[in-house]
């Protein structure tokens, strides 16, 4: 039974199914016409709750991937390693072109006629403001990711140049350094995050669908979509969730250990204070939790991104202001220039490539897609009444200009310190990069423990809203899962994060690497049966529905126009006796 829509009506709009009379408002509408939205929560058969199916796979599976990394950590690794390999050596080329696959399909999305459909009504005005909107967006490119690799990666292909582009040492290792940066960081991942938004903000908006990754493949499974093929669906979006998350945890902590180590001058720890600091800040997360303190937590978020800010002007200001500047167009036009060849780059080329791929390209594929779950839906939450087009230009050019900028400040800043002959690099460990490069400043102990602090509020509020989201998958899509759910999932988190740099053993990021990799296989299927069926979907929309009886009905009645009167006509829209779907014949004028 459908519902209308909350908002009062704006018109009187006789398609508006709220103004149908009783004896009308059971008729199924036209195709073409807008019509109203429903909840899958309000139909017969739908309950609220846990799904038991959804909940207890992914949850048995991921504490037995912890049970097993605790009571035999060496077999787990050589098992991690040997199905990584093998996706490397198999599927590496599926990564490669699926990625730049999804680029070139959420762009034509945007440039097509579909571009003008709305992710709501056909009347309906955005939720938020514009301004709001890409601050929201801006939020979305922060994160963790960014703290760990803002000097570590630029650093990195310079020092050490990637296959292809010359070696170490060449006069362009800055600008292909930088270009292969923004390759790993700009359109290709927020393409990935923006198929899968599209597909849950139209099912949700414009259907009235459940907030769940299997809701959005009704257009292709029908009622199945509900069935034991759906639940498969958001098991494997769960599972995505969180190993994707877990890795993020994990580089958070590993960034923390090394701040410790310099600031508290404790030397080189193991993985046992790695497993301390996560087991800490997962408490912090639970206390957060327990307390349901949300606002509380959005509040440390909104401060965690003015700080993030405040650190990025301070490194601009203080740091090589000039150069930096350089490096902004620089960045851009090497971007551009290498584009084709970085998403060609596949381990055809040979071992070493394939090897670089494995640490680089291919892991971060793997993790955007594992992360395409959580930040799909909070984007498609935010994109309430704004087109196809508009959704794709803000969420592929905010945070890709975020990220260009970020990383032209903090990159630029650790380049421009290893050409000066300031050894930043060091002996190539990533999380400790980003200290080398601030010590090289003042007030770098303040500037550290800022850092530090950044990263722990980023664990704690990403942990909060990673476990809501695999809560909404796990209890059929509700939007405020309970609070036993969500500490159950941010708890396993926590677990597999350690668990996962544990099995790297002293190269703690390998593990990381290795099992996000794997996780994130299965996904990569559903993602494309997601852009199959929004496909679908968006064939059948009113918007266009209505296009195409146009086109047809004009042209019809053009043609009997010119054969009866020349060209002194005029085109009268009236009921037809029969079924033609035509308008009705031309008159002379």
């Amino acid at each position: 039974m459908t519902t209308a829509p909350e908002r009062p009506p704006k018109t009187s709009d006789p398609r508006d199914p709220r103004h149908r009379t009783a004896h009308t408002r059971d008729v199924i509408p036209h195709p073409a016409l807008d019509t109203a939205l429903h909840s899958d929560a309000d139909e017969p058969g739908k309950r609220s709750g846990i799904d038991l199916w959804a909940f207890l796979v992914p949850a048995v599976l991921a504490v037995g991937f912890v049970v097993w990394g605790i009571v035999s950590t060496d077999s787990l690794g050589d098992a991690a390693d040997s199905a990584s390999a093998w996706a490397l050596e198999n599927l590496g080329w599926f990564f490669v072109l699926s990625a730049s696959g999804f680029v070139v399909f959420v762009v034509w999305l945007a440039v097509s006629r579909y571009g003008r459909i709305p992710l709501g009504r056909d009347d309906e005005e955005p939720e938020f403001r514009t301004s709001s909107w890409i601050a929201m967006m801006f939020s979305a490119g922060m994160g963790i990711g960014l703290m760990f690799y803002g000097v570590s990666e630029p650093l990195t292909f310079f020092v050490d140049p990637p296959p292809g582009t010359g070696g170490e040492g060449n006069p362009e290792a800055a600008q292909h350094a930088m270009a292969t940066t923004l390759f790993h960081w700009t359109l290709h991942p927020w393409a990935i995050y923006a198929l899968v938004g599209l597909a849950i903000a139209y099912g949700v908006f414009r259907k009235g669908r459940a907030q769940l990754i299997s809701a959005a493949f009704e257009p292709l499974l029908g009622s199945r979509a509900h069935g034991p093929g759906g639940r498969v669906i958001d098991m494997l979006a769960i599972f995505a969730t969180l190993f994707g998350s877990a890795a993020s945890l994990g580089l958070g902590a590993l960034q923390i250990r090394s701040g410790l180590q310099i600031v508290g001058g404790i030397g080189t720890v193991g993985n046992a204070v790695l497993v301390g600091i996560i087991a800490a800040l997962t408490v912090a997360f639970v206390l957060s939790a327990v307390s349901g303190v949300a606002k509380g937590i959005q509040w440390l978020s909104n401060i965690n991104m003015v700080l993030a800010l405040l650190l990025a002007l301070f490194v601009f200001v203080v740091g090589p202001t000039v150069f930096i500047l350089n490096m902004l167009p620089t960045a851009i036009g090497s971007y551009l220039g290498d584009l084709p060849d970085m998403a060609a780059r596949t381990g055809a080329e040979g071992a070493e490539t394939s090897e670089w791929l494995a640490s680089w390209t291919v892991f971060y594929w793997a993790w955007w897609i594992s992360w395409t779950p959580f930040v799909g839906m909070f984007i498609a939450r935010i994109s309430r009444g704004r087109t196809i087009r508009q959704f794709v230009a803000g969420v592929l050019l905010v945070p890709s200009v975020v990220s260009l900028v970020w990383f032209a400040i903090f990159g630029g800043t650790a380049i421009n310190l290893q050409q000066g002959g300031t050894d930043v690099y060091g002996d190539g460990v990533a999380e400790s990069q980003l200290f080398n490069t601030l010590e090289q400043l003042p007030w770098s102990t303040i500037a550290i423990v800022l850092v530090m602090a950044l990263v722990a509020i980023f664990f704690v509020s990403g942990a909060d809203a990673a476990s809501i989201v695999m809560g909404s998958l796990s209890e059929r899509g509700t939007t405020e899962p309970s609070r036993r759910t969500v500490i159950f999932w941010g708890t396993l988190m926590g677990a597999v994060a350690a668990t996962m740099l544990v099995i790297g053993g002293s190269d703690a990021l390998s593990g990381l690497q290795t099992i996000t990799i794997v996780a994130a296989i299965p996904f990569v299927l559903v993602m494309i049966g997601l852009a199959v069926s929004l496909m679908k979907d968006l064939r059948r929309d009113p918007l266009m529905v209505r296009r195409e009886y146009a086109a047809e009905a004009v042209e019809a009645a053009v043609v009997t126009g010119v054969t009866q009167h020349g060209d002194d006509f005029v085109i009268a829209v009236e009921e037809s006796s029969g079924t033609s779907t035509t308008p009705a014949a031309p008159e002379s004028r």
